[in-house]
């Protein structure tokens, strides 16, 4: 019989077997829950985190629509202000910006949220006061690293200036991210909260996307910003241009329809001699010169505003050298003649450019509300009319406009008119007037002048034709039939009054002539055609034209002398001089302008700016035509001067066709010999 043994025993009891079964069963139990508690946190983590992260998505979705409808960048970060502090919870939000007058420096945007301002009052104020280098204090380190930076706890915090109003304010965390548009930062939002609060890196990378909506809001609008305002602004000085202009002078005559007593002016500005600038030392001396004057022009036009309490005024630049004012809320119109003499005197002083002294000047015209304008345009126009009559004034002076000044634009638009049809209807004439030879008193040759006879019998004088011809180019194709024409005339003289030294004929070329691209050709085949020889041509050129474009005028200048025509320089010393390119351009003559003529026994000086250009011309080696002789002592003097040649009222006026060949039919052609009313005429 076998021992049964004490364990064996007791696993062979079936209650103990039992309680052994229900231990497992609960151990097993036991670690079910557990997992499925975990399973449960894991879940409701996951479900959260799920939430957190759909609500930070919706929070990107909001902003980035509401940034995308938006007109403004102030709009937009105050939305995104708003928005973030909602979702967030936290209290107070605000903007910073690149300061636009200090490099690496933010300041304050003014834009900012708070759920209750009354208990951040002192904090706010104090950010609202507060600008960050880059790197210090929080909205500097994120503008230095273009990255988000999370606060937990303001107090411990080395690098937060603002740290004793924020925990007396109760702001105990922060964060901050940058606006961002690639690498460059154009913002920085930052946030406080109550609380310490640990970072969230999830919400961080949020933030990040966030910026960068707000910076491509803040570049398309800044993008948007630069085309209007090159729309509205002048490239070179920066000033409003035409449109602005016109829109806010439009503004400025609705205001006085509806309110008779808030005046308004327009102040019109031509620079006088600009062109000879540019032309002579080039386009940048002459971009750089607006510029200088603009600048004058507006600090003056900020002093006299201030003394004379104009109400606001817009200097704008309509193109090339003219500018114009508009004053709102003027008085009276003596106040704008009193700024435009103003614009003047700034003037007088001298400019320096690329080391040289220049001075300039201007023709103002000016045109006010009193006159009782209902649109832009008329009084735009007005103040034009009154600026065209400073320059025919003499220029550097100011104008007021009147109504006299209508009258005659109109009588401009009829003569316009008027000549157009005349070249149709072939009403211009020649005249001649003969140039003499001082030492033998005989005719060499004539000048040919234009005339501009009406069907009705009516002169009109060349200083009412000739600078509207050359306004409108019609100085173009009346030249070039001057030049045909006195050509013909000049080959019958040569063949019926043929001489060893045959008659020359000088005719006059104006600038816009000179510089038509087929203008060496149209000389030549006139020459041809008429069969004269080409050195009894003399073309008559002044000085400007010479000096608009140094290289251009030899090149043509060469060819003519090639060909065998001989050039003159016309009313030699009246405008910017052209001594520097003298000796290189191929001239034949000098002509004297009448007024140094006329000065010789008027003025002390009068000789001797006769005598020095009289030596020029003996050093150069070229011939000397003196104008406006109108007696016998200038005919004298000028002779013991040295003079070769002239012309003028002492010897003949300008005659036509008929009377030069009477002159020529003379047996002596010698002035002596002309008859009385010729020689003296």
């Amino acid at each position: 019989m076998g021992i049964l043994t004490p364990s064996a025993a007791t696993f062979a009891d079936p209650f103990d077997q039992f309680n052994l079964r229900i231990l497992k069963l609960e151990n097993r139990l036991q670690r079910e829950r557990v997992a499925r508690l975990k399973a449960e946190e894991i879940a409701e983590k996951g479900l959260r985190d799920l939430y957190e992260k759909q609500q930070q998505l919706a929070l990107l979705e909001t902003i980035a629509t509401a940034a995308n409808q938006s007109n403004s960048i102030d709009d937009t970060m105050r939305f995104a202000l708003d928005a973030i502090c909602q979702h967030t919870g936290w209290g107070f939000g605000n903007v910073y910006l690149p300061s636009a007058t200090i490099p690496d420096y933010l300041v304050p945007a003014g834009v900012w949220h708070a759920a209750n301002p009354a208990h951040l009052d002192a904090f706010i104020s104090l950010t609202l006061e507060t600008d960050f280098a880059i790197g210090e204090g929080l909205p500097g380190r994120v503008y230095q690293s273009g990255k988000p930076v999370w606060i937990s706890d303001l107090t411990l915090d080395r690098n937060f200036p603002r740290t004793v109003v924020a925990a007396l304010s109760g702001c105990c965390a922060a964060f901050a991210f940058p606006v961002l548009v690639g690498n460059d930062v154009l913002g920085v939002l930052e946030f406080f909260h109550h609380s310490t609060v640990s970072p969230d890196n999830q919400f961080l990378g949020v933030l990040a996307q966030i910026g960068t909506q707000l910076g491509r809001v803040v570049e398309r609008r800044r993008a948007e910003q630069k085309l209007m305002h090159d729309a509205t602004h002048d490239p070179l000085t920066g000033l409003p241009n035409r449109l602005l202009l016109t829109d806010r002078l439009e503004r400025a005559v609705a205001t006085h329809l509806r309110r008779p007593d808030i005046g308004f002016a327009v102040i019109f500005i031509d620079l006088d001699r600009f062109k000879l600038v540019n032309d002579s030392l080039g386009h940048s001396a002459g971009d750089i010169l607006l510029q200088e004057i603009a600048h004058r022009f507006s600090q003056t036009l900020i002093e006299s505003g201030h003394k004379l309490a104009v109400g606001e005024a817009t200097l704008a630049r309509l193109g090339g050298d003219e500018f114009i004012i508009l004053l709102e809320d003027v008085q009276r119109s003596s106040i704008a003649v009193d700024i435009a003499q103003s614009l003047q005197d700034s003037l007088q002083n001298p400019l320096f450019i690329d080391g040289q002294e220049l001075y300039s000047s201007a023709s103002i015209g000016v045109a006010s509300s009193e006159a009782g304008y209902t649109c832009a345009p008329d009084i735009m126009r007005d103040a034009d009319l009154a600026m065209y009559r400073a320059k025919a004034e003499g220029r550097a002076r100011v104008e007021i406009f009147d109504q006299s000044l209508h009258v005659d634009a109109r009588r401009r638009l009829t003569l316009e008119s008027e000549l157009r049809n005349a070249l149709k209807k072939k009403e211009f004439v020649l005249h001649y007037q003969p140039i003499i030879s001082l030492g033998s008193r005989a005719m060499t040759g004539f000048e040919a002048l234009v005339r501009w006879q009406k069907s009705d019998g009516q002169i009109i004088p060349p200083s009412d034709f000739i600078p509207l011809a050359e306004e409108t180019g019609l100085i173009v194709f009346i030249g070039s039939w001057v030049l045909e024409q006195s050509l013909k005339t000049l080959a019958r003289w040569q063949q019926e009054f043929p001489r060893a030294e045959p008659l020359s004929m000088s005719v006059n070329v104006s600038p816009r002539q000179f510089h038509q691209t087929e203008f060496v050709e149209q000389v030549i085949n006139a020459v041809t055609a008429s069969g004269v020889p080409p050195q009894t041509l003399r073309l008559e050129i002044t000085e400007s034209v010479t000096i608009q474009n140094a290289q251009h005028a030899v090149g043509i200048l060469q060819r003519l002398r090639e060909f065998g025509v001989r050039v003159s320089i016309d009313d030699f010393g009246t405008g910017y001089s052209s001594l520097s390119y003298l000796h290189q351009l191929p001239f034949d003559t000098l002509k004297i302008d009448r007024s140094f003529v006329s000065a010789l026994q008027s003025r002390s000086d009068g000789g001797q700016i006769v005598q020095t250009i009289l030596d020029l011309a003996k050093n150069l080696n070229l011939d000397v035509v003196a104008e406006g002789t109108e007696s016998e002592d200038h005919v004298k003097i000028l002779h013991q001067m040295g003079c070769g040649y002239a012309q003028g009222y002492f010897f003949s006026r300008p005659l036509n066709e008929t009377a030069v060949v009477e002159m020529l039919s003379a047996k002596d052609t010698a002035v002596e010999a002309l008859p009385p009313l010729l020689a003296n005429g």
